[in-house]
């Protein structure tokens, strides 16, 4: 049963850190362009007006997506309370990949709608 909780555990950190990290870089983003903390692909350093934008778009999807992930992930994991050690730990390794996949994925989602909002230089369009 230990096991169970702690592999239980691990499968909502990464939720618990996108709805977290999502609602500070929607609500608190960096006020500077930096290289350190943040949204930092090339289109959203381009200027002042890419950077918010990024991290508006990024820290409202990460929000969506982690609560999403982690209803997934409860729910998913449910079943699995009686199970072995094995089927816990291969339901536990599908779970972070699918994770990961949506931390990941997010990314194109916010190339996408920078390279929609605004041209190859950061003007708005």
């Amino acid at each position: 049963m230990w096991f169970y909780i702690m592999m239980f555990i691990c499968n909502l950190l990464i939720p618990i850190v996108m709805l977290i990290c999502g609602f500070f870089m929607f609500k608190y983003p960096p006020k500077e362009i930096n290289g350190i903390i943040g949204y930092r692909k090339t289109m959203s350093r381009k200027n002042m007006d890419t950077w918010k934008f990024a991290h508006d778009y990024c820290g409202r999807l990460w929000m969506k997506l982690g609560l999403l992930l982690l209803i997934l992930s409860i729910i998913i994991q449910i079943p699995f309370a009686q199970s072995g050690e094995n089927a816990i730990g291969y339901m536990t390794i599908a779970v972070e990949v699918i994770q990961l996949v949506a931390l990941l994925g997010s990314i194109i989602f916010v190339e996408r709608a920078l390279k929609k909002a605004f041209d190859e230089n950061g003007v708005r369009r």
